[in-house]
């Protein structure tokens, strides 16, 4: 029998996140804690489903004016209109004068992907390969990957985490971006940095903001945990509303999975902020054109949840406060493990578990350590030291305490 045409094709290496969790799904051990995917857990371990989410899924369910015919190719109006808004602000300038569009897309990865197909399209010169793209240093992996299955071929790193401080390295940053090349892409996390959970202050943000202006450098804002980060819709998206105060034209990828718990619904959006109606229409023909051979055409269901939701005074207040109970349950996980790590006189500082925000923490366990953790204690995290709060509760709290107290001094 003739070979398999398939025959040279390399066998990938699994994602890590998910092959943390499907080794954790796989261990017996009754201490097992999983402190690696990226989802908001109940202090009881389980996943969450919003009360708006099913109050609003009913509403959808009763409603019989509904049916599954198409959406328009650039996604459903309503929700493409409030999730912009949320982004921006009720009073944003770039809003009342029309330079604002968007595309509903695939969760927050599918808003990266069809910006960085454009951008490779259309930005600084047609099918323009050679822009560099910098992305933090550490960042989520998928910035890398996508930009790269984009075409683009010099993808770079920008200073972000000091190790040693263990928080941002903010005149790294400044320093990178004053050496970069005009009019190179910066990928820059609105909020919630992901790994770090080490954001900006509003005052960095505006250093960050003059160098980018005076060296003409592309913000591509990823918004992934607005409201879930601090509680507050505005606080998270502070970072973004004043890059365009500031006259700045951007891209802003933004995610619902995380701040109305909807990771299987894929809902996405992408804001696109131009310096007039006319460049904003011109961008987003092209988009639709990316997104008929991309998906053709986005799903319902989860937009819909949203596009209610944002669009009722009501609903929308009950949605801000199941967010800012993810969000308080996490501060506290926060302050519950900082607390027990220093009653027990863990070596080194511990400040920097509470001065980070967001889903993620960067604890600063070496590889060893980790190692050590995963296999000795059962307590699954990623390689990086990076933890999900939301794996935490009061039932384990002390046991993940009492291990990475284990873990850092026992092993160097």
């Amino acid at each position: 029998m003739a070979a398999s045409i398939f025959a040279a094709v390399p066998l990938s290496p699994p994602v890590a996140v998910f092959k943390l969790t499907a080794d954790f799904r796989e261990d017996s051990d009754s201490r097992k804690v999983n402190l690696g995917v990226g989802a908001y857990r109940t202090d009881e371990g389980q996943p969450w489903v919003l009360p708006v989410v099913k109050k609003v899924e009913q509403m959808i369910a009763s409603d019989n004016s509904l049916n599954h015919e198409y959406l328009p190719i650039l996604g459903l109006p309503e929700f493409r209109a409030n999730a912009s808004r949320i982004a921006l602000g009720d009073d944003s300038p770039a809003i009342k004068e029309n330079r604002v569009g968007s595309v509903q897309s695939l969760g927050g990865t599918g808003a990266l992907r069809i910006g960085a197909e454009f951008l490779r399209r259309w930005y600084n010169g047609n099918n323009n390969t050679a822009t560099p793209i910098y992305v933090s240093a550490p960042s989520w992996e998928n910035h890398n990957s996508v930009f790269m299955d984009a075409g683009f071929k010099d993808i770079r790193t920008y200073h972000y985490w000091d190790a040693a401080k263990r928080g941002l390295d903010l005149q790294g940053l400044l320093g990178d971006m004053e050496h970069a090349p005009e009019f190179s892409i910066f990928i820059l996390h609105a909020c919630a940095h992901n790994p770090t959970g080490t954001d900006p202050t509003p005052e960095q943000w505006k250093q960050i903001a003059t160098v980018m202006k005076r060296r003409s450098l592309f913000p591509f804002f990823d918004s992934a945990y607005q409201g879930f980060a601090s509680g507050s819709l505005e606080k998270d998206a502070w970072a973004v509303r004043y890059f365009v105060s500031e006259g700045f034209e951007l891209f802003c990828a933004q995610s619902f999975s995380k701040n109305f718990g909807l990771y299987n619904e894929r809902v996405g959006n992408l804001t696109v902020v131009g310096k007039d109606a006319d460049n904003v229409q011109r961008v987003l023909s092209q988009m639709e054109k990316i997104v008929r051979t991309t998906w053709s055409n986005p799903p319902s269901q989860g937009a819909r949840i949203v596009a209610t939701t944002l669009s009722s005074p009501q609903l929308f207040d009950e949605w801000k406060g199941n967010v800012k109970t993810m969000a308080d349950r996490v501060l506290l996980m926060r302050s519950e493990l900082r607390s027990r790590l220093e009653a027990l006189g863990t070596p080194g500082t511990w400040n920097h578990i509470t001065e980070q925000i967001g889903m993620f923490s960067f604890t600063g366990l070496n590889p060893k350590q980790v190692e050590y953790m995963v296999k000795e204690k059962h307590i699954y995290l990623m390689a990086s030291g990076r933890i999900n709060m939301c794996g935490l509760t009061t039932k384990n709290l002390d046991y993940v305490a009492k291990s990475i107290h284990e873990a850092v001094t026992k092993i160097q």
